[in-house]
């Protein structure tokens, strides 16, 4: 079983969507640990609607390819049509950041996946989650790449959530897990 992260988004009918993607991998993953939620303006593009953004840690024994092919699946069944532009507002946008300690192109997907470190709707709440944990080629861990990160032009605070009955962040449920 590897440790599997996603990085979860969406810019429309945010509450619904990011609920119905942890309600989905819930159901077919089973534990989640998750990030709090974060609210950011988009990277990209102007089209003025903020994102909701998290990440999730999950344990799995699938292929990159399966999992990459689940996540379109479900982008697709809650709305994310495959023929929209790169930059554009989304119902759900499920990105496969690592898998493990694989790197390169495994089954056409990039890992680890290079928004990690680019982008700091993903790496606040990576960091948050897994503080302690190595990036798989950069080698350091993911706290220390956060403290480090010019996150100025990328402005994103964190927000309050809940999905089902509890409030976000749940690491609890992976928590000794998590540990390296």
């Amino acid at each position: 079983m590897a440790l599997v992260t996603l990085s979860l988004g969406s810019n429309i009918e945010r509450d619904q969507h990011i609920r119905v993607c942890l309600d989905a991998l819930s159901e077919t993953f089973g534990e989640l640990a998750i990030s709090r939620v974060y609210e950011s303006k988009p990277v990209g593009f102007e089209d003025g609607r903020n994102f909701y953004n998290l990440v999730v840690a999950l344990y799995s024994d699938w292929s990159v390819g399966e999992l990459q092919a689940w996540c379109k699946r479900l982008e697709a069944a809650n709305g994310r049509r495959k023929d929209s532009p790169k930059f554009s507002p989304r119902t759900l946008d499920v990105d496969i950041l690592t898998v493990g300690e694989q790197v390169g192109d495994i089954d056409g997907v990039s890992l680890p996946r290079g928004e990690i470190l680019h982008h700091a709707f993903v790496l606040w709440p990576m960091a948050e989650l897994l503080p302690e944990h190595r990036h798989p080629l950069d080698g350091r861990c993911y706290q220390e790449i956060w403290q480090a990160f010019d996150a100025d032009d990328q402005p994103l605070w964190p927000i309050e959530f809940h999905w089902g009955d509890r409030a976000l962040p749940s690491r609890a449920a992976l928590e000794g897990t998590l540990e390296q």
